[in-house]
């Protein structure tokens, strides 16, 4: 049955991509722990833990690996070490950038999504008689909205950023803490809970804007419909066997986008014995 054949077919290519990921981590982890399931308590030389002494760990006045935003499922996670020098001014530094452009990201996530479904009525610019209903959705608004609307929303966020102290709150105090309590308790813990699902959000939501600006500039939706990029040069081999739900066609380096028919079944090949191997290993 070609039907059948193909399907199982695609199962192999997937199962492969999954074991080649799947033992580079087991080697990863089994390297720096000791044990191929990674228990983050094996790493006992990391440079991230700041032990002090030869015997017991004992922690320096700070340490990022229990500051807030440290949860599951991925833990302590800093892969370039910015954090390992222990400072805490630069550290205090980094998070609050990090809760800025988060705060900012969820805003601007769920500003791309409303206009798909709601338009404020009335003017845009009277002057240049530009309603909001006329802009656009995504990237295309922002040729749509005039210059000197951009001035003002520019001079608006410098004016957020220097009259109001948004620089300072690292220096002053906590990250993040502008003394506007929106997100607060009288229960500690029910506050720190909050606040960590604050940096969680504010994480997925930076993702998810790049990834609807990514989207939108290749196929002029954010909801990035792949049936809309039709100058792509990777349609070549989107009927090939591998492309399949939820990625799709998905080559992020272009190394299919020289149409080359030659050099795509040479790397397929690769593929499919690096994948056989890894399945076994």
């Amino acid at each position: 049955d070609p039907a059948e054949l193909e399907k199982k077919l695609a199962a192999e290519v997937a199962n492969g991509r999954l074991a080649m990921v799947a033992i580079l981590g087991m080697f990863f982890q089994d390297g720096l722990t000791g044990s191929a399931w990674g228990d983050w308590a094996l790493y006992t030389a990391s440079p991230l833990r700041f032990f002090g002494g030869d015997s017991a760990p004992a922690y320096k006045s700070f340490d990022p690996a229990t500051a807030l935003g440290v949860q599951e499922p991925v833990g302590f996670w800093d892969p370039l070490g910015f954090s390992s020098d222990n400072d805490e001014a630069t550290f205090n530094r980094r998070r609050s950038v990090e809760l800025k452009h988060g705060r900012v990201c969820m805003a601007a996530s769920i500003g791309y999504i409303v206009p798909y479904y709601y338009k404020f009525p009335g003017f845009l610019s009277p002057s240049e008689g530009v309603q909001f209903a006329d802009v656009p959705n995504g990237l295309a608004a922002l040729g749509k909205v005039p210059a000197l609307g951009w001035v003002q929303i520019i001079f608006f966020a410098g004016i957020m950023e220097g009259a109001f102290g948004v620089t300072d709150d690292y220096k002053n105090g906590t990250p993040g803490d502008y003394g506007w309590k929106v997100i607060t308790s009288d229960d500690p813990a029910e506050k720190e809970k909050k606040l960590a699902a604050e940096l969680a959000n504010g994480r997925l939501a930076m993702v998810a804007t790049i990834g609807m600006f990514f989207q939108d500039g290749l196929t002029g939706s954010a909801w990035g419909d792949w049936a809309l990029y039709t100058a792509s040069p990777l349609r070549a081999f989107e009927n090939e066997l591998g492309v399949q739900d939820p990625v799709g066609f998905w080559d992020p380096l272009g190394l299919a986008s020289d149409g080359d028919l030659l050099a795509f079944k040479r790397r397929r090949c690769v593929e499919l014995k690096h994948g056989r191997i890894s399945m076994l290993a």
